[in-house]
């Protein structure tokens, strides 16, 4: 699903704001309650947004969105992040790359590189990559979880643990204003944890969606990223902490 300019406002708004009444949001956008209706109807049947009576708010921090909705969501957006993200990976560098679409975007975008070794546990990832000359692809082992083929658990930090490589690419859930990072999936978390550890430079790749976005498992901190890359301004509450943490931001704008 890709959203309108008005449905993109209206999560925008309930993020901010928690929960939100159809007839508050028809006079701020000036239509009819019929046509928040329908926003509403398209986010929650997306998974963005859980109807209440009179209103929507926020879903449920214990449940990712589908992959399938994920892989279609934000998608330019999300090509615009790889693309800038892969333009700061040298030729002939090692670098991580976990779980998550934008992530997926990041392995199509790095076609035009040369000796790149890579480990991942995201099985899309090593299709992507495997056929590329010169690339040397590494997957980790473990448990394939069949809704995104990503691989968990302890074969896969233990052979994580065995690398320090230039590069981790990660991505995440959410990001509160705080800077902690979040995530639904304990197991995918201790991967990401792995991650961080072991690389020299760690990339976090996320798009505007994801700041203030509720997730139940804490990831780790913005300041343990010397990167983020996204589509759009930083909010300020985050931005603060992003400046006290050194953490650079790379925006993609629209070309």
């Amino acid at each position: 699903m890709q959203l309108s300019k008005r449905q993109q406002a209206v999560l925008d708004l309930v993020r901010a704001q928690r929960f939100v009444t159809v007839e508050a949001l028809a006079e701020h956008f000036d239509v009819t309650p019929q046509t928040i209706r329908r926003d509403f109807n398209a986010l929650c049947d997306s998974g963005l947004l859980r109807r209440h009576h009179g209103g929507a708010g926020l879903p449920s921090s214990a449940e990712n969105l589908a992959y399938t909705t994920r892989q279609v969501l934000q998608r330019e957006e999300k090509e615009r992040i790889a693309a800038l993200a892969a333009r700061q990976i040298p030729d002939y560098a090692s670098l991580f790359i976990n779980l998550g679409t934008t992530n997926e975007a990041f392995a199509r975008a790095l076609r035009s590189h040369r000796g790149l070794r890579v480990i991942t546990n995201n099985l899309n990832v090593a299709t992507e990559l495997c056929d590329y000359p010169g690339f040397e692809v590494i997957v980790a082992g473990g448990q394939v979880r069949a809704r995104d083929r990503g691989v968990t658990g302890e074969a896969t930090i233990d052979l994580i643990r065995q690398f320090r490589v230039d590069f981790g690419v990660i991505g995440v859930s959410g990001i509160e204003p705080d800077g902690t990072l979040l995530d639904f999936d304990y197991h995918e978390v201790r991967v990401s944890e792995a991650i961080i550890e072991n690389s020299r430079q760690v990339f976090l790749l996320a798009d505007h969606t994801k700041f203030g976005r509720n997730a139940m498992v804490r990831l780790g901190h913005i300041a343990q990223v010397h990167a983020l890359f996204t589509d759009a301004p930083v909010p300020e509450a985050l931005q603060r902490v992003i400046v006290e943490a050194g953490t650079q931001v790379h925006i993609a704008a629209v070309d």
